[in-house]
């Protein structure tokens, strides 16, 4: 079952929406699912996060979509890869031509359908340990991960940042896996995550945007280091030679409803 965020019973007076009543519902566990649109409702906005591989994902928003009271409208979110390299699913609402989020493409960021939105950021492999790529942003792309040795790339428009790569022993004498990249959270555009770092001891994963979790941290097992899987939602997993190659992040999708909001930022929050 997905795991639901809802609001809507308050009365949209409160808020300074006269004449309109605010909620909202998000589906963040991979799956495929019937969305019944509530009493009174005529009008959505809609982000969906793509599922993340060793890029990150994209991120697509759109709003003042037209529904009808009391129908049932598809809402799919796509898984992200597990670490043997399996295929990521796209994120969408209705239909994938009406707004989505695009999974990544192995190392290659997803892209996005929508008013506005972002491209995750891309992996790029080197030597033995590498960074996963940001999830994409509201108005910006994910950073890129970083190349063994290699701080990862801030992301831009709200976008996860990318993860580091990895100590391949030529810095500082050990090996670690390549850190995670960011993923992006689904409550409108926020701050942007920074790239991630290696270190002596580790190496860090990119920081969420908009709210979203930050991609785990690489560390040592020779002779390729154990990576950090990438960051809810949508961020790309790093990747190290060693045993514990990690995973990208699931999707999401939100929807959000009530007179004055839209994304990428206007009154988003859980009203």
């Amino acid at each position: 079952m997905p795991t639901l965020v809802t609001r809507g019973a308050a009365s949209a007076i409160g808020f300074g929406f006269a004449g309109a009543v605010a909620g909202q519902q998000a589906f963040t566990t991979p799956g495929t699912y019937s969305w019944q649109v509530p009493a009174g409702v005529t009008s959505v906005c809609v982000v969906c996060i793509g599922g993340g591989a060793r890029g990150g994902a994209g991120l697509g928003w759109k709003n003042n979509i037209s529904v009808t009271p009391g129908s049932s409208i598809t809402v799919v979110v796509g898984a992200g890869s597990d670490k043997n390299g399996s295929t990521p699913g796209d994120s969408y609402f209705q239909s994938t031509s009406l707004v989505r989020g695009i999974a990544a493409n192995s190392t290659t960021g997803g892209g996005y359908v929508g008013d506005g939105g972002g491209n995750g950021g891309s992996a790029v492999p080197s030597g033995d340990s590498w960074g996963g790529g940001g999830a994409g942003g509201y108005s910006g792309n994910g950073g890129n991960g970083g190349p063994a040795d290699t701080c990862g790339d801030n992301g831009s428009g709200g976008g996860g940042g990318g993860g580091g790569g990895g100590n391949i022993g030529s810095v500082y004498g050990t090996w670690t896996g390549g850190g995670g990249g960011g993923g992006t959270g689904i409550l409108g555009q926020g701050s942007s995550g920074a790239g991630g770092c290696p270190n002596d001891t580790s190496t860090g994963g990119g920081s969420g945007g908009s709210g979203g979790n930050s991609g785990g941290i690489g560390i040592d097992f020779p002779p390729g280091g154990i990576a950090g899987g990438g960051g809810a939602y949508g961020g790309g997993g790093g990747y190290g030679s060693g045993d514990g190659i990690a995973g990208g992040s699931g999707g999401a999708v939100r929807i959000i409803w009530g007179a004055g909001r839209a994304f990428p930022s206007t009154n988003t929050g859980n009203l």
